[in-house]
């Protein structure tokens, strides 16, 4: 197992959960969406990103897959923060403070 590429993964899954709770947003008309590049769907920018680091905590079980691990606690830790810090309670992606 190489642990660069463990760390590489759970980063960039990491920066994948992070765009999908803050900025990707989706819009619908007449059954097609309407954005059609990064220009015009949002994504987290590189001086966004927060350092993330991975700890790899050894084991003596089979190893399996780390490609996705990263990204689904990330909107609940993202939100319960949020929760944390104003009170209010946000339950769409991405996260607007302006929904409740």
């Amino acid at each position: 197992v190489n642990p660069l590429m463990i760390e590489a993964q759970m980063q960039s899954a990491i920066a994948y959960g992070l765009s999908a709770v803050l900025h990707s947003a989706l819009h619908i008309s007449e059954g097609r969406v309407q954005e059609t590049n990064f220009h015009d769907y949002r994504v987290l920018r590189l001086d966004e990103m927060p350092v993330v680091d991975v700890h790899i905590v050894p084991s003596t079980e089979k190893s399996g897959g780390v490609g996705e691990p990263g990204v689904p606690p990330i909107a609940p830790a993202v939100a319960n923060a949020v929760f944390a810090l104003t009170g209010q309670r946000l339950r769409e992606l991405p996260l607007n403070p302006n929904q409740a």
